[in-house]
């Protein structure tokens, strides 16, 4: 059930930023909703890359990603980004995810030391932080587009 908000509340973008990140908050991912799905890992994703990068986004996930595979996972975050038009941000995770994970995984179970590891992460981290922050905008854009398909508005 979508939540409820009144049009008198969403005026502006940071009001429409606020409130979707308040609902897509309370998800539990997967939502099997196509527009949140997309908004709740295009929002992780920021998160946790502006948070610490993309160690954090692995540790995050973890779980989700030994549940359903890496592929998947990876698919799923791609097309959430290409929904939100950071193509370049999904460029990275095209070439980086595979490899992050695998060195993840080693790491974790003692079979490479930590410096390959933050090899790839960093670059893939590096990489992120050249695209100067537009993955805000994008994300702002899309709430936005879709902020109606997640919360019944009602009008004043």
């Amino acid at each position: 059930m979508k939540p409820k908000m009144y049009r008198r509340d969403l005026v502006t973008k940071d009001d429409i930023w606020n409130a979707v990140i308040a609902t897509i908050s309370e998800y539990d991912y997967p939502t099997r909703n196509q527009p949140a799905d997309e908004a709740f890992l295009a929002f992780q994703y920021y998160s946790e890359l502006e948070s610490g990068g993309h160690e954090i986004l692995m540790n995050w996930f973890s779980g989700h990603i030994e549940e359903v595979g890496v592929t998947s996972f990876l698919d799923a975050l791609v097309g959430s980004l290409e929904a939100i038009g950071a193509y370049d941000y999904a460029a990275i995770e095209k070439n980086y995810g595979q490899e992050m994970w695998q060195k993840f995984k080693a790491l974790e179970n003692g079979e490479v030391k930590e410096g390959e590891f933050y090899a790839v992460v960093e670059q893939a981290d590096w990489e992120y932080h050249q695209l100067d922050g537009r993955i805000a905008e994008l994300l702002e854009t899309y709430f936005v587009d879709v902020h109606m398909e997640l919360i019944d508005v009602i009008q004043d």
